[in-house]
């Protein structure tokens, strides 16, 4: 798999002698991490970029990413009765494994924080072959996860979203796999995600099994948010 690697080379034909930049690939192995590299060639040049400066861009990638996501994710739920709030809820039959209702907002808080460090280490791996597809496949998945409470909360639907949660992992593994090829760690960092949304997945299949006339339940209860 090759990596790309930016070369500035300062231009004879230019009146400032300005750089010109050209791109070139280095072999690495699979799954070995290559960091972006850019080094300037010209008389007594020669800069490659610290780890430093990558470490600082990709903070600030996270410093977008990561409150985006939280941001996202408490709209998302911002406007429909979940939980404990919700009176059509609190009246469904539940399996025995159900989490108590607190569980929820703690455990998609910390999954998005390590969601927006997952993106952002893709984000700031500019040039990384497969980049913009593991963007694409990322933002399926993500994108499934904000319709999905109002879908189950709002609409009461609870057989499309059990197969929303199959989108969801689906594209979630996909793009686990896509991140993998660029950042490793980026990948283990939707693991936790990936897991939850599983266990997710096997409530609601209970749920519905439980509750075949959920959809009649009379709704009630107040707005809350699951952030």
């Amino acid at each position: 798999m090759p990596m790309r690697k930016t070369v500035v080379r300062p231009r004879s034909d230019h009146p400032d002698q300005s750089a010109a930049v050209r791109h070139v690939y280095l072999p690495f192995r699979f799954g070995q991490e290559a960091p972006p590299c850019l080094e300037a060639e010209g008389p007594g040049l020669s800069e490659i970029a610290s780890r430093g400066q990558l470490r600082q861009s990709y903070f600030r990638w996270a410093a977008f990413t990561v409150p985006l996501i939280l941001l996202l994710g408490f709209l998302s739920g911002s406007g429909v009765a979940a939980g404990g709030d919700s009176g059509w809820y609190r009246a469904l039959v539940k399996p025995g494994v159900n989490p108590p209702d607190w569980a929820f907002p703690v455990a998609w808080t910390i999954i998005y924080v390590l969601l927006g460090l997952a993106l952002a280490m893709v984000l700031n791996a500019r040039g990384a072959a497969g980049r913009g597809l593991a963007i694409l496949l990322f933002a399926l998945s993500f994108a499934g996860a904000l319709g999905w409470m109002p879908l189950f909360f709002g609409a009461h639907r609870i057989g499309p979203a059990f197969w929303l949660i199959v989108f969801m992992l689906a594209t979630g593994i996909a793009a686990a796999f896509a991140f993998a090829r660029i950042r490793p760690v980026a990948a283990w960092l939707l693991l936790p995600y990936l897991v939850w949304i599983s266990f997710a997945g096997v409530l609601t299949w209970r749920i519905d099994r439980l509750n075949p006339d959920a959809a009649r339940l009379a709704p009630g209860g107040s707005t809350s948010q699951m952030l």
